[in-house]
């Protein structure tokens, strides 16, 4: 049977439903545990504003966690919105002979500006509470609060971490998202070690609302489930990622993460399969086809919803090759991660067009070149002898480069229907279609074929 771990959440409650209690207790299902909850604090707020706090008294805070903990298995525990210094002080008194680990979002301050934390409860918090946390999870301007310094660069959120470990927890996690720079990078630091930096892309949204409350939410549920602190950490900011991606505005003001990308990329996971299945075997059957087939053969790949890794974008295992006459075969089935350079390639293009869900290589010699160009397709194209050392020889490397380096120097980047690839020393040139899904695919096929 799968064990469900519990993992709780000690928060206050978003009547928006973005944060706090309720966004971490999407994100502990999702994420596969069960999620118990002790309420701090009810706000009245949504996607703009928070018009009104309402702290639960301590006592009852007690209450709730005493019933909580004397009858379920906590594996993990995070805490967010903590309001005052006896709630503070009744949390910590609670929660200190215990034995599951315990992540502290310090939260202070909402995004919409609303303040969360009692002025007051500042120092309650660093005397009572960070000396029995096993990670810290403060955002810049919280880190910036609690040491007294102005985080503007790297090293100064080195030391910052090292003042806040001086203040008890067992390992700190500065996010950099308030950091004005190209990635966003969270700084994961223990003591007697270097600071890591953990990097992500930066996601361009403005449903930011709740994304503290995820991420501790998301990492305490990966510690439920048994992973260290690091891997729970990183599993977390590719959780939280993926959600910022599939963001989707609810109000007026700034949304959530999608708390649900798991369930939606699951979901999808057949259905893509079959199709995948479909188009093969459609291409299969259109005349000619093996005349586009390149002799290192052809693949085509499809993304689920969401796709960020690899294993998100299926192909066929054996790719798709043909015998000498003409009949085409789809060797081996629809697998996920069956082909990681074509899925590189489409993984780079997605980051210049999202919508983008297939693509598939095809021969690049003069014929389908000039049928190409009679199509008035759009197209791009790199040269492979420009690519930077440091490229070569990695898995993907030039997949990932020339795409990009392509779709940089398109003048129409969102709306590239193929990559040129010029080929070199041993590697076969080839072209690499784009749709944005498998009904456009098979229309650009049939244009190409039609003017060979």
């Amino acid at each position: 049977m799968y064990d469900n771990p519990t993992v709780l959440t000690i928060a206050g409650s978003d009547s928006g439903g973005g944060a706090g209690i309720q966004a971490d207790l999407k994100t502990i299902a999702m994420l596969g545990g069960f999620g118990a909850s002790v309420i701090t604090a009810l706000t009245a707020q949504n996607t703009m504003a928070v018009t009104g706090i309402h702290p639960v008294p301590p006592d009852f805070v007690v209450q709730q966690l005493t019933a909580v903990l004397s009858d379920l298995r906590v594996r993990a525990v995070k805490t967010g919105m903590l309001f005052s210094g006896e709630i503070i002080r009744a949390v910590a008194a609670g929660l200190a002979n215990r034995d599951f680990p315990l992540v502290v979002d310090p939260v202070c301050v909402a995004q919409s500006g609303a303040r969360l934390l009692e002025e007051s409860a500042v120092t309650e918090m660093v005397r009572h509470l960070f000396p029995i946390t096993d990670l810290l999870t403060p955002n810049i301007p919280e880190a910036e609060l609690f040491t007294g310094l102005t985080l503007k660069s790297a090293q100064d959120i080195c030391e910052a971490a090292e003042r806040l470990l001086a203040m008890g927890p067992k390992a700190v996690l500065i996010k950099g998202g308030h950091m004005d720079s190209p990635a966003s990078t969270d700084w994961y630091v223990t003591p007697g070690q270097k600071p890591l930096p953990l990097m992500q892309s930066r996601v361009d949204t403005k449903n930011l609302h709740g994304t503290g409350c995820t991420l501790s939410a998301a990492i305490a549920a990966h510690l439920g489930l048994g992973h260290d602190m690091l891997t729970s950490v990183r599993k977390a900011q590719l959780y939280l990622h993926a959600a910022l991606r599939s963001s989707y505005s609810v109000g007026k003001g700034g949304g959530s993460p999608n708390h649900a990308v798991p369930l939606l990329k699951e979901r999808a996971r057949l259905g893509t399969l079959d199709e995948l299945a479909e188009t093969g075997r459609l291409l299969s059957q259109l005349p000619r086809f093996a005349k586009l087939i390149p002799e290192v053969r052809s693949n085509l790949v499809l993304a689920l919803p969401y796709a960020s890794t690899a294993q998100d974008i299926a192909a066929f295992s054996g790719r798709i090759t043909c015998t000498r006459r003409g009949e085409v075969i789809l060797a081996g089935g629809p697998e996920f991660g069956a082909s990681s350079h074509m899925a590189r390639v489409l993984l780079a293009a997605r980051k210049f067009n999202p919508r983008l869900t297939c693509s598939l290589n095809i021969a690049c010699n003069d014929e389908t070149l000039a049928a190409l160009k009679r199509t008035g397709m759009t197209c791009a194209s790199f040269d492979r002898a420009l690519e930077p050392a440091d490229g070569l020889g990695r898995e993907g490397g030039t997949m990932d480069w020339g795409t990009q380096a392509a779709l940089e120097a398109s003048s129409t980047p969102r709306n590239t229907d193929a990559v040129v690839d010029m080929g070199g020393m041993g590697k076969e040139p080839m072209i690499r279609l784009m749709a944005l899904d498998t009904k456009e695919l098979m229309v650009k096929v049939r244009r190409i074929l039609d003017l060979l």
